[in-house]
């Protein structure tokens, strides 16, 4: 009876496996580098108090009230000239606040996708975003990547075949691989999008986290009446404070609007307000560098711990920034295998097939985050993960 009650699109709608994964690595003495999420440590503790205090000042009891379905004015102020900064020129009226940009994910997957439209995404791609589109029925493309992101000759092969009703990235500091598409690439892709009128949806959440090298421009910057660009503050501020958002086209916009009004109404005011103030204040240029202090050796220690423990035959990515770094061994070798033998011995990771749309794809990868670790842990969860890698091979 229970099963009559569901929709048939649940059917559509898998289990997150990296959620299912935490389950199991959140045990004492485990050393995740599965998880995807901000330390602890980088979150303004201090600040959050006054923060709070000057909201209710500022904007007392309508900082507790019910506010516009688009956002928090004041809020969709701050963010114009944080957009400026990047290169991206919106009016605040441009601009919608979301529960963090899973919400927002999940509302374009409602106004966009029909049953059996060709979705474009790189392989792989952010989990987060296939469970978001897949309760509509999508039918996924995948686009060719190398170690410099997705490939624009792989996404133009796609447009030519036959008709792609969006194309979702993650161009800069992609979950999960870190790879960042250079600005020749950017300006290819954002030439081919406006060329076959298709909707590019440019997930942005890590850009913020670079740790060396020069900023790249987003795609938007390129092809602005094309693009729906989201960004979210979960990695700068407080990922529990839900505050994600997403500068798009005028009718694209209104029809999030709408579909917003029928989940939540609006975002969490009381968060808006603190993040308002956050960036109005000049607290975000004052903490990141925080941030990055704490990230950058962390995933220094990563990578010198991958060359100095893992076997010949792996390669791996040398992000400048972001929370991932994304691992290929020899084929033949199932990671998944390798996650259950590891867990066994106290570390953690996520195995890549699951950021894939064929399931035949990327069986020998691995997902590596450094953010939750501190770099004394890192080298002891690498030299575990290679001693275990070893063992597998041998018995492949």
């Amino acid at each position: 009876m229970e099963k009559q009650w569901l929709a048939p699109r649940m059917a559509d709608l898998g289990t997150n496996a990296i959620r299912e994964i935490l389950k199991v690595v959140n045990q004492p003495g485990m050393i995740s580098l599965a998880g995807g999420i901000p330390a602890p440590e980088s979150f303004p503790l201090d600040l959050i108090e006054r923060l709070t205090h000057q909201a209710l000042a500022t904007y007392g009891a309508g900082a507790l009230q019910y506010e516009a379905t688009e956002g928090f004015g004041p809020l969709r102020e701050a963010l114009v000239p944080h957009l400026a900064a990047q290169g991206i020129a919106a009016a605040a009226d441009h601009i919608l606040i979301a529960s963090g940009s899973q919400g927002v994910l999940d509302a374009l997957g409602k106004v966009c996708i029909g049953r059996g439209d060709a979705v474009a995404v790189e392989a792989p791609t952010y989990l987060g975003a296939l469970q978001a589109f897949s309760p509509y029925g999508p039918r996924y493309c995948s686009l060719a990547t190398d170690d410099d992101g997705v490939i624009p000759e792989a996404l133009e092969a796609q447009l030519c075949r036959e008709p792609v009703k969006l194309v979702y990235l993650v161009p800069t500091f992609q979950n999960p691989t870190g790879r960042t598409l250079s600005l020749a690439r950017r300006k290819r892709i954002a030439a081919l999008i406006q060329r076959y009128d298709v909707l590019l949806i440019e997930d942005d959440p890590y850009s913020g986290l670079r740790y060396r090298g020069e900023p790249q421009p987003p795609i938007k910057c390129f092809a602005p009446d094309h693009v729906a660009y989201i960004s979210t503050l979960s990695k700068l501020f407080a990922p529990g404070l839900r505050i994600g958002f997403v500068a798009a086209p005028r009718r694209l916009r209104e029809a999030l609007v709408k579909v917003k009004q029928g989940v939540d109404l609006h975002t969490s005011t009381l968060g808006q307000a603190l993040a308002a103030i956050y960036l109005d204040g000049g607290h975000l240029e004052k903490h990141l560098p925080r941030i990055l202090n704490l990230y950058r050796p962390r995933q220094r220690a990563l990578l010198d711990a991958l060359e100095r423990h893992f076997p010949a035959g792996f390669n791996w990515s040398r992000p400048e920034g972001g929370m991932f770094v994304w691992s290929e061994g020899p084929e033949g070798l199932d990671m998944e295998r390798v996650y259950h033998r590891a867990v066994q011995h106290g570390t953690a990771f996520v195995p890549g097939k699951f950021f894939y749309t064929e399931p035949s794809q990327g069986l020998g990868t691995m997902r590596l985050n450094f953010t939750m670790a501190d770099p004394h842990s890192l080298e002891r969860a690498v030299a575990i993960l290679g001693e275990v890698i070893r063992a597998e091979m041998v018995a492949v």
